[in-house]
């Protein structure tokens, strides 16, 4: 079995919470996977120097934004970060349009979709962030497209508001076939919507691939 790279861009001031859910699962919780241990987590910076998280973490990145190439990566996920705002990200906008154009697909959430819609990467696509009225500063060209959603998925770009860390996750799951379709139901249900119903599922998955 090949194991695929799934890249995460890393950049001072990234919200912690948002990417958080999304990368634990595709990293490390191998047991409800459809393929276990078919994917692998790399962290991608501006200039592959350590940065610093909102919440203080510190990342020494596995590489540098110029040596991101979508031919070797299954999904890049850009989560938000005050910087977007300045347009100091601009960068990994283009990185987007790249790995679109090769039909790799990227997901991005919160100050990240502003930078996309900057990049008129959201001109065409249905999307969603953290209000309509955020993008709309962004002068793009694609407010009608904009859906009121916690996350939207359109032709391999996935969006989602600072709000949905869990349907953002739930949105990448898909797109990767991570989990098998009622496993994905009873993760998200368990974890975002606190169903405790939804236990005995998962449960039940892990012992069956542990035997």
């Amino acid at each position: 079995m090949t194991t695929k790279t799934v890249h995460v861009a890393v950049y001072d001031l990234l919200a912690d919470w948002e990417v958080g859910a999304a990368i634990a699962q595709i990293n490390h919780n191998t047991g409800l996977q459809r393929e276990p241990g078919s994917f692998q987590v790399r962290t991608v910076a501006p200039l592959g120097e350590t940065v610093t998280t909102m919440g203080g973490m510190r990342i020494v990145p596995d590489l540098a934004l110029a040596e991101l190439d979508a031919d070797d990566s299954a999904l890049l996920i850009l989560p938000g970060s005050e910087l977007w705002d300045r347009g100091g990200l601009s960068g990994f906008a283009y990185a987007a349009r790249k790995f679109l154009e090769a039909g790799v697909p990227v997901a991005a959430i919160c100050g990240a979709t502003f930078g996309l819609a900057k990049e008129g990467l959201l001109d065409d696509r249905k999307h969603t962030s953290g209000a309509a009225e955020y993008l709309a500063a962004s002068g793009y060209a694609g407010a009608g497209n904009y859906v009121d959603a916690p996350a939207v998925t359109d032709r391999g770009l996935i969006t989602a508001g600072p709000a949905a860390p869990w349907e953002f996750a739930r949105e990448i799951f898909a797109e990767l076939r991570l989990f098998e379709p009622h496993i994905l139901d009873a993760w998200y249900r368990l974890f975002a919507q606190r169903d405790a119903s939804a236990y005995p599922v998962l449960a039940e998955w892990e012992a069956r691939a542990a035997s």
